[in-house]
């Protein structure tokens, strides 16, 4: 562990020294504009820690300005407390992909970092601000980043959406789990935030495969679970299998382009109950019940805090929970069999 000597710099005097090292920047580019219009990426990071270490000198920062950069966060430190993380863009606009929000390759011991970003465009022009204080949301490339933007106001910031510190989140064991609680609730109906959800660690394959390529047998299960996760595939509404779609792509990297056959193909059945043959009954409520044994080992397997995930309920009886959401989705059909009072039969002895 590295041991500052000076474990609390003043913010004061470092704000200084970035002060200086923009004026520096800013009169720099101006004579030199083809050259800084090339300085992209790490080519500006070695600059910025020159010039910082040049105007340290006979500070308190004199001799502690190091470069990192690298696969290190951020890229330039100072008196193992302070740090710069320098971003740029070709782009006239104050907005780029910043850092993880896992920060696991943060420096140890730096405490207050600043963003320093060129806009390497005509005219070139240099901004900082504290990193907290730019990031105003959080997108995924290979993991999940923050969003950076220069030209944030005063509680506009992602941790402000989030009502947590960045501090605070920044030493969270998950702090995904945060993010992706705030994105949940912003959702519209068939949307799922993707990669987020880390409160279950699990791996999905790189591979996207197609429904109709899979072994018949995986195409069963994943259609039962369908319709224990997804009651409202069994209603009339024009969306009633976005949600699924989405699981599909988003949990197993399946894409099913006619998802609406698998419930519906086949025209209808019968159910015999009770020393009674039901006819004209949907294909999909005779897939239904050929599966029951199936969909009942599920829902008393299935943790209920993901049912309540699924279904958007307070999960207490998950085997009468689905029952009775399941027959809210079918109250449009005409159905001369009293499902709900086979369904009890079936699944509740």
């Amino acid at each position: 562990m590295v041991v500052s000597l000076n474990p609390k710099p003043k913010k004061e005097q470092f704000q200084s020294l970035l002060d200086s090292t923009l004026a520096i920047l800013s009169d720099e580019s101006k004579k030199k504009e083809k050259k800084y219009l090339g300085l992209l990426g790490n080519k500006l990071e070695n600059v910025v820690a020159d010039i910082m270490k040049q105007n340290a000198v006979g500070t308190d920062f004199e001799g502690s300005i190091e470069l990192i950069s690298g696969q290190k966060f951020p890229d330039i430190i100072a008196k193992q407390y302070f740090g710069v993380e320098v971003k740029t863009t070709k782009q006239n606009h104050w907005i780029t992909t910043g850092n993880s929000v896992l920060e696991t390759t943060r420096v140890e011991g730096i405490e207050r970092i600043y963003m320093l970003f060129g806009k390497m465009v005509k005219p070139i022009e240099f901004r900082y601000k504290p990193y907290e204080a730019c990031l105003s949301d959080v997108v995924v490339t290979h993991s999940p980043r923050y969003l950076i933007n220069m030209e944030l106001h005063d509680g506009e910031t992602i941790f402000d959406k989030l009502n947590i510190p960045y501090d605070t989140l920044r030493k969270e064991y998950n702090p995904v789990k945060h993010i992706t609680d705030y994105y949940r609730k912003q959702l519209k109906p068939g949307e799922e935030v993707w990669w987020l959800d880390q409160d279950e660690p699990k791996s999905t394959s790189l591979i996207i495969k197609l429904w109709n390529n899979l072994p018949a047998s995986i195409r069963k299960q994943l259609m039962i679970s369908a319709m224990v996760y997804f009651p409202e595939i069994f209603s009339n509404h024009t969306d009633k299998f976005n949600s699924l779609s989405v699981w599909l792509v988003n949990e197993h990297g399946i894409i099913c382009p006619n998802i609406r056959d698998i419930f519906t193909a086949g025209g209808q059945g019968v159910i015999d109950y009770n020393n009674k043959i039901y006819n004209n009954i949907p294909q999909v409520i005779i897939k239904l019940t050929d599966s029951i044994e199936e969909i009942k080992e599920i829902l008393t397997n299935s943790n209920r805090e993901e049912l309540a995930s699924f279904w958007n309920i307070k999960v207490t009886r998950p085997l009468e929970n689905w029952i009775d959401l399941l027959i809210s989705n079918i109250a449009y059909l005409d159905l001369k069999i009293n499902l709900k009072q086979y369904l009890r039969n079936k699944l509740l002895k």
